[in-house]
């Protein structure tokens, strides 16, 4: 089972379509593996437990896990699904990864969660900058994550370390500095 195909294909049917493999996501949004693998070979995609250890075990970002006999995807949920993350307080500053082009709109708006649970946000601006970059020239903001808390947002961290909340209003937002 090529790796790349399979992890595209468990970050769809995990965080946005399990109900066309008619997988009722449990608490914390786990699925049985067996009934996964199951589910996926209904839909010719072929994969092994060991198949499912090595992506979960090598993806970059891990965006999955996996504990015993159950499996789910870490955060990026559209399908309503509750991860059991405690608040937690954040550090002073984090960071946002965005298209040059969605740039102004997020200037007056702030970071809005759209069809996701949450804002997404890193603690390093190298892994901001990576997100950014998927859909274009990316630009990196800084969260004042501190500040916001001592406001009262409220912020969780998923056990892939991606700081997760509700939304970001501009006033917490720096802009970049470019040179251009």
């Amino acid at each position: 089972m090529d790796d790349r195909r399979l992890s595209r294909a468990l970050s769809y049917y995990l965080r946005h379509a399990p109900q066309e493999l008619d997988l009722p996501l449990q608490p914390g949004g786990w699925v049985e593996v067996s009934e996964l693998l199951e589910a996926l070979g209904r839909q010719e995609i072929h994969a092994s437990l060991e198949d499912l250890q090595r992506v979960t075990r090598n993806s970059d970002k891990q965006r999955f896990a996996l504990e015993g006999t159950r499996m789910r995807a870490n955060q990026g949920h559209s399908v309503p699904v509750d991860l059991g993350l405690q608040s937690q307080m954040p550090p002073a500053i984090l960071y946002h990864g965005t298209p040059r082009t969605s740039l102004e709109s997020i200037l007056k708006q702030g970071l809005l969660k759209g069809q996701r649970h949450h804002v997404h946000l890193s603690s390093e601006p190298g892994t901001a900058a990576q997100v950014g970059q998927r859909r274009g020239q990316a630009v990196i903001l800084t969260v004042r994550a501190g500040l916001m808390h001592s406001e009262g947002y409220l912020f969780y961290r998923s056990d892939n370390g991606v700081w997760l909340t509700d939304s970001v209003p501009p006033q917490f937002l720096q802009a970049p500095v470019t040179s251009d």
